[in-house]
């Protein structure tokens, strides 16, 4: 008997199969035909099952989403996402009021300098951590189905072949040959920056340092995912609120020269991770981390 489980499941699928369609035809992939057949395919099954959930007299009754109780900050952790001065962190350590956040140019540079006066442990980061060598990563495709409603927030990482080619032309000739996908133009956009990251875990940094994803993180936190748009004041508004749920005070600044509220509260949610991280709560996507030749852990902490 279909029950409303089962209807989650199949949205979820939807929603997967539908970004996947949207990546193959904005990347001009030959795949694509197959992709909408998966698509209308899985709105075919939905469409049955909601028919049966509907026909019922009695429905369960949902409570909605169940916020997790407020995070323990145990050791001093960091937060980071990309802006266009480079890098935003947010600081959290035990004791603290709110977060702090730090801004540098490099990766490396922003983790240095908050180290050189305070001890952080772990360091959450939103980017693709870990490039497959001739496929996609099941982090990305996990992450999607747990978003419902953002599931295009989350982009497929290319192959580290792919990210090795200076244009997205020839990425795009690259990571076809390798996993069988086109190449997204935010896949793409962010190559520098993954690169970066890339560089600096390799060079083997004396801290934990985790992927992160703020949609999925808030997402976690708040017991479903945040569907306002994160540049919007009702998106600021939820996130906030989200964070102050999870027991993290609104940050020390929000904006700044060279990064956004939306890059300070990623931040704040990456941190957040981080925490839970260091406490033993987070668990990753996949679990276990799949690994490739560069032996790196791929998954996205939440």
């Amino acid at each position: 008997m279909t029950g409303p489980d089962d209807v989650r499941r199949l949205a979820d699928r939807l929603v997967a199969e539908a970004t996947d369609l949207r990546d193959r035809l904005a990347a001009g992939d030959r795949g694509a035909d197959a992709a909408l057949e998966r698509v209308d395919s899985a709105v075919r099954e939905l469409g049955a099952a909601l028919a049966t959930v509907g026909g019922r007299a009695e429905a369960a009754v949902d409570d909605g989403p169940v916020p997790l109780p407020p995070v323990e900050v145990t050791v001093p952790v960091l937060g980071v996402d990309a802006c266009k001065a480079g890098w935003v962190g947010a600081i959290l350590e035990p004791g603290a009021p709110r977060p702090r956040v730090a801004v540098a140019s490099s990766i490396s540079g922003l983790v240095e300098s908050v180290r050189q006066s305070l001890g952080i442990e772990v360091v959450g980061i939103d980017i693709p951590i870990g490039l497959p060598d001739a496929s996609t990563r099941e982090a990305d495709a996990l992450a999607r189905r747990a978003l419902a409603g953002k599931a295009s927030s989350v982009f497929t990482t290319l192959t580290r072949a792919a990210y090795a080619e200076a244009t997205r032309a020839e990425a795009d000739v690259v990571n076809r040959a390798l996993a069988g996908q086109g190449v997204g133009a935010q896949a793409f956009a962010l190559r520098a920056k993954i690169l970066e990251v890339d560089a600096w875990v390799r060079s083997r940094p004396t801290v934990g340092v985790l992927e992160v994803h703020p949609e999925l993180s808030f997402a976690v936190m708040a017991g479903a995912p945040l569907l306002s748009g994160k540049k919007t004041d009702e998106g600021r508004r939820d996130r906030l609120a989200a964070l102050a749920a999870a027991g993290l005070a609104s940050p020390s600044v929000l904006t700044g020269p060279g990064y956004a509220a939306d890059d300070v509260l990623d931040a704040c949610a990456a941190a957040w991770t981080a925490a839970r991280h260091a406490a033993g709560d987070a668990r990753p996507l996949p679990d276990p981390p799949q690994t490739w030749s560069d032996g790196i852990p791929a998954a996205i902490w939440a």
